[in-house]
């Protein structure tokens, strides 16, 4: 989630912060990796050594499963506090974690990892963000390399309010302009609306790529 006057970065830090190590005090921190990415990576797994990046990647659980699967890591989070309380989670871990803004990657990031992934982290931006947002997760992706995403969807015109803010179908859809295109859908069994969706990138570039 953000926060509603925007401030995405000072609402994420302060929520890290304020939980004092009681990670139940975070709605999203569930200290294991995400079952629907698991289910994908047990279905499709990645080659060993594949450059991979957990966007938003919060205590790092997600990040760590990648790793322990044979990828190569990187992890990025907003919060200061969400970093370095990772670090501590895993001692040793050849993730390379850092705090990073989505709208302020590294350039080297650019089309560099064969495997993304994004859970819940756009509809955490206000709806104005948004597609912002998928640009800026999109453009990471290498030609030929695969997208992770997990969100809440609504239709355009649905009413909206938040924090979160589920993510308009048709902001979703920038995906396909960037190239990337859809491999794997998969909704979550409790019939809630989350979607779980895998692109592959095509090899040749997209307007966004």
């Amino acid at each position: 989630m953000a926060g509603a006057d925007d401030d995405t970065a000072t609402w994420f830090e302060s929520l890290y912060a304020g939980a004092g190590g009681d990670w139940d005090r975070i709605p999203w921190a569930h200290l294991a990796p995400r079952p629907s990415l698991v289910a994908w990576l047990d279905e499709q797994p990645p080659a060993p050594g594949t450059a991979a990046l957990v966007v938003a990647c919060g205590l790092g659980d997600d990040a760590e499963e990648l790793a322990r699967r044979g990828c190569d890591v990187d992890a990025f989070d907003v919060a200061p506090t969400a970093i370095e309380a990772a670090r501590r989670r895993f001692p040793g871990s050849p993730v390379r974690y850092r705090v990073a803004d989505l709208f302020e990657l590294p350039a080297a990031w650019r089309e560099a990892f064969g495997l993304v992934v994004e859970v819940q982290t756009v509809q955490s931006l206000p709806p104005g963000r948004q597609a912002d947002g998928i640009d800026a997760i999109a453009a990471c992706v290498a030609p030929g390399g695969r997208l992770f995403v997990r969100a809440a969807v609504r239709g355009d015109d649905d009413p909206v309010s938040g924090p979160p803010w589920p993510v308009r179908a048709s902001d979703l859809r920038r995906l396909d302009d960037a190239g990337l295109e859809p491999v794997w859908e998969r909704g979550d069994d409790d019939g809630s609306g989350w979607v779980n969706v895998a692109y592959r990138r095509r090899e040749t570039r997209g307007p966004l790529a």
